[in-house]
């Protein structure tokens, strides 16, 4: 994965691992997304972007690249889909925010 890569994950998520940490532990969080009756997708995906926002680009594999790309795609989808109106509360914001990125953070 190359620098621009890096850079474009790093736009896309745009909280930080405390932030996320402590989103992933509301029930907010937990409400959102699709499951099959366990965690939803977009919340494991929030706890695997943690341990990458904590790892050194020198130690990512292949595999953590490939969730980052996916990290990225996903983000960019949604956020074209943002609903009309305020968004603070809605699942759209909430779902985006599982997968590190809060549309509202400046």
């Amino acid at each position: 994965m190359s620098d621009e890569a890096d850079d474009e994950f790093g736009e896309a998520v745009n909280m930080t691992a405390g932030e996320l940490e402590t989103w992933l532990d509301t029930d907010k969080s937990k409400a959102v997304g699709q499951s099959d009756g366990g965690e939803s997708v977009g919340h494991e995906s929030g706890r695997r972007i943690v341990t990458l926002l904590r790892t050194k680009k020198a130690d990512l594999t292949d595999d953590d690249r490939a969730h980052m790309r996916k990290v990225v795609g996903y983000v960019h989808r949604h956020l074209a889909q943002r609903p009309d109106g305020d968004v603070t509360e809605t699942p759209w914001r909430y779902s985006l925010m599982n997968w590190g990125h809060d549309p509202l953070k400046g």
